[in-house]
C-alpha cells in the first residue's frame, strides 16, 4: 500500500508541474553556475540533474560557468599568488593562460562529462569559439580582464538546434588575438540578452537579496528595477551584491524577461524555481 501511495504522490507532482513545463517548453533559460555549488561534488551532480531534466522536457538550457576557486588553486600549485582589485582578478599574460587552461579545459569538460553521464547531450565551448564573446581590455592595471564589446549568439543557436546543452566558459578575445578573462555574471547577462532568454538564473552563495544580510528570513522574493535602485540608495544592496544586481538590471535592459538570484547551495533549487509556484531566491523584473 505504501508503494501505491508513493506512486500516486509522484504522479500528483508531475501533474502540478505540467503548466510550468508547458510555459517553458521551447524557451531559452540561461543558468550562471559557480561558487559553492560548483565546489561541492554532491551539489554539482544535483545541479547537472536539474539541467538535464529541464533539457529533456524541452527547455533550451544554456549553461554559463565560472571557476574562480579552481583557477586560484591551480595558480597556487604553479607558485603564483592570486591578486584581486575590487573583486576582479589581476590577470597578467601568464595568468590568462592559466585561466584559459582551467576554464576552457578542466572545468568546462568536467561539466560536459557530468551532463552526459546524467543523460543529457552537452557540448562545451568558450567565448572564444566562433567569436562568441568579443572583448577589449577593461583597465591596463588589471591586465587581460575584458569588457565585452559584442556577443555573437550563433554558435549557441547552432548547438541548441542540434539538441545540445551549450556549456560556455567565460573567456573573450579581440581581433589582435588577445584572450581575456571575463566576469562570469557579466558574461551570463550579455549571453542571456543576446538570446532574448525567458530567464537568467544566477546561482550564488546566499539565499537571494535580503533586507538584513544576516537574516535569511528577510529574503525579498520579487523586486523591480526601480525598487532595486531604492535598495541601493538605502544601503540594503551593498558590497558584493552590487555587481550581481547590476548584472540583473543589465540583462533585463538587454531583453531578458526575468532574472533570478538564488542560493546554489540548496539542492534542486533550479527545479524549484522553474517548476513550482514558490520559486527560489529573488526575482528581478523590469518596471
Amino acid at each position: 500500500m505504501e508503494k501505491v501511495f508513493s506512486n500516486a504522490q509522484s504522479v500528483e507532482v508531475l501533474i502540478k508541474a505540467l503548466p510550468y513545463i508547458r510555459r517553458y517548453y521551447g524557451k531559452v533559460v540561461v543558468v550562471k553556475y559557480g561558487g559553492n555549488a560548483m565546489v561541492n561534488d554532491q551539489l554539482k551532480e544535483q545541479v547537472m540533474e536539474d539541467i538535464v531534466l529541464l533539457h529533456l522536457i524541452g527547455v533550451k538550457i544554456v549553461l554559463v560557468h565560472g571557476g574562480g576557486p579552481e583557477i586560484t588553486e591551480t595558480m597556487e600549485k604553479l607558485g603564483k599568488k592570486a591578486e584581486f582589485v575590487n573583486g576582479l582578478r589581476v590577470t597578467d599574460k601568464e595568468t590568462v593562460d592559466i585561466v584559459q587552461m582551467v576554464l576552457a579545459g578542466k572545468v568546462n569538460k568536467t561539466l560536459v562529462n557530468l551532463l552526459e553521464m546524467k543523460g543529457g547531450r552537452a557540448m562545451g565551448i568558450s567565448g572564444m569559439d566562433g567569436r562568441l564573446i568579443s572583448a577589449k581590455m577593461r583597465d591596463p592595471k588589471l591586465g587581460f580582464v575584458g569588457s565585452i564589446t559584442d556577443v555573437n549568439p550563433q554558435p549557441i543557436l547552432d548547438l541548441l538546434e542540434k539538441g545540445y546543452i551549450p556549456v560556455i566558459s567565460t573567456l573573450g578575445c579581440d581581433d589582435q588575438g588577445n584572450t581575456y578573462n571575463i566576469n562570469g555574471d557579466t558574461a551570463a547577462a550579455y549571453v542571456a540578452g543576446a538570446m532574448n532568454a525567458e530567464r537568467l538564473i544566477m546561482m550564488t552563495d546566499i539565499a537571494g537579496i535580503l533586507k538584513d544580510k544576516d537574516d535569511p528570513s528577510t529574503l525579498i522574493p520579487h523586486m523591480t528595477i526601480s525598487e532595486a535602485v531604492n535598495l541601493y540608495q538605502n544601503g540594503i544592496i551593498s558590497g558584493g551584491m552590487i555587481p550581481k544586481v547590476d548584472c540583473c538590471i543589465d540583462a533585463i535592459h538587454r531583453g531578458v524577461n526575468k532574472v533570478i538570484i538564488m542560493d546554489g547551495r540548496v539542492p534542486h533549487s533550479i527545479l524549484m524555481e522553474i517548476l513550482t509556484d514558490e520559486g527560489a531566491g529573488t526575482m528581478v523584473t523590469g518596471d
